[in-house]
Formats: C-alpha cells, sequence, structure tokens
C-alpha cells in the first residue's frame, strides 16, 4: 500500500495581504499619470525626467532623482514648469532659515519676515534704520544687511527692494539729502540697500529691482514718532515665481524668467 503523501507546511506569510491591492493601486496610479502627460510630452527625456521624479516621490521604488534647476534647463524647463509644492519648497527653506537668522532682530523689532502670495518680505522698520527725511544706511542696518546678503546669495529668486517714507515733509531732512518729494526719499532708501547688497555682499545685481512708494503704501496711521519710524522701513521682497511673472506681461519676452536661463535674441 502506497504512503500518503506527506502534507505540506503552512507557508509563512511574509507580506501582509493588503499590499497586493496597495501594490495594483499605485500601478494604475502610474498609468493614469503617463497617459495624461503623454500626449503633450515634448521629449522622451522629459518623460524620463518626471517618471523618476515619480519614483521617488512615493516612497515605493528606489533612484528617484532630485528635479535641481540646472537639470531643468538642461530640458528647456523652468521653475514655472514645476508643481506648486515644488515651487515652494526653496521659499519655504527660505522663510525657517531667515526667521532663525533674523530671531535677535525680530525679537527687538528692528526686524519682521513674513510670507505670502508674493514671497517672502524682510522689513527693516523702526528709528534704528532711518533718520526723518534721511536716506544714509545706519550701522544698524548695514549689519542686518550683511546677514540678508548672506540669504540672498543662496537663492535663485529674484528680489524687489521696496522703499518707503513717513508723511512728514522731505524739508526735514538734513540739508545735502534735501528731496523735492518722499517719492526720490523713498526711491534713494530702496536704491542704497540695493547698492550694500551688491557692493558689499556680492548679490547678483541682475536678479535684484529698486521700487518706491513714497509715503502711501504706510503700515501704520500712527502720527506718532514710533508710528512714523515704522513707516520709514524698506521691505526685501524675495519673489514668488508666479510674483515676478506678473510683473513682465509683455508677450514678447521669453517664459523663462529664471536668474540664469539663457535668452535667444533675434
Amino acid at each position: 500500500m502506497a504512503s500518503k503523501k506527506p502534507k505540506c507546511p503552512d507557508c509563512i506569510q511574509k507580506v501582509p495581504e493588503y499590499m497586493a491591492t496597495y501594490g495594483d493601486f499605485i500601478t494604475l496610479l502610474l498609468v493614469f499619470f503617463v497617459a495624461l502627460y503623454k500626449p503633450t510630452a515634448r521629449s522622451d527625456d522629459e518623460m524620463r525626467l518626471i517618471m523618476s521624479a515619480f519614483k521617488g516621490s512615493m516612497g515605493m521604488f528606489e533612484g528617484g532623482q532630485t528635479l535641481s534647476k540646472g537639470r531643468l534647463e538642461d530640458m528647456g524647463m523652468t521653475v514655472e514648469s514645476l508643481p506648486a509644492q515644488e515651487k515652494g519648497t526653496t521659499l519655504s527653506k527660505a522663510m525657517k532659515i531667515a526667521t532663525e537668522i533674523f530671531k535677535p532682530e525680530i525679537k527687538s523689532r528692528k526686524v519682521v519676515v513674513q510670507q505670502d502670495e508674493r514671497g517672502i518680505t524682510i522689513s527693516l522698520v523702526g528709528s534704528d534704520h532711518f533718520a526723518p527725511g534721511s536716506a544714509r544706511l545706519t550701522d544698524e542696518t548695514r549689519k542686518i544687511l550683511t546677514k540678508v546678503g548672506d540669504l540672498l546669495r543662496n537663492l535663485s529668486s529674484f528680489v524687489r527692494i521696496e522703499g518707503h517714507a513717513d508723511e512728514t515733509p522731505v524739508a526735514s531732512g538734513p540739508a545735502s539729502e534735501r528731496y523735492e518729494t518722499n517719492w526720490e526719499l523713498a526711491s534713494q532708501r530702496s536704491i542704497n540697500v540695493l547698492r550694500f547688497l551688491h557692493e558689499n555682499e556680492d548679490v547678483d545685481p541682475g536678479k535684484m529691482s529698486a521700487v518706491s512708494y513714497g509715503r502711501y503704501r504706510p503700515v501704520t496711521e500712527s502720527p506718532t514718532p514710533e508710528g512714523r519710524a515704522l513707516n520709514r522701513r524698506v521691505d526685501i521682497v524675495i519673489l514668488s515665481g508666479k510674483e515676478y511673472k506678473r510683473d513682465y506681461k509683455d508677450e514678447n519676452l521669453p517664459e523663462s524668467r529664471v536668474p540664469g536661463s539663457e535668452w535667444t535674441v533675434p
């Protein structure tokens, strides 16, 4: 009589059963995005770049690569073509760094750092920066601008330096600094900050601009000396890509407006 076939021992389950369903879901999700993207794909290189980033972001596979600015430019892409989550990464990190390095000045109310839809704004506020009717940079302002320069040199974002004045007539300023209106006074304040950042801190002048708002964008309506001191300020705005592009609506300008991009001259 033939012996009975030995019973196979129960298999040890090493992977949870839900992983099979999860794997199917990830595969279908990948196919879905490929189907959406492929009809408009401009090159196989771009497709491989997107696929590589997708793998890394899902956390399921190894080998995901960072979408660095250089690699994007090599393929004719810009920061503007990235999803909002990718574009905001640099500014989010810059906000954390700015909050940390300006912690003493923020505590003493000499600097205000905030982030909104325009980007990151570093405001030099208070009587320590500008005397009434004056655009001269104080020693305290120069120390703070040295920190600003350290931050800006490590960013590729464009920077808009906005000058402001209080409602005090400019005739009250020093004789050597008489300006016709508060427009000129606020403009000179922003230009002095820009020149310091370029000449002393080696910040790329090609990514900076200076503007004047005169006395027409006060942060407070208080007529007190303290209120006027808050309005005598310079805002250093690290622009988001969207905000910078909004300033240049000429259809003849190229789409690529990031520092370091090459322009084709006809």
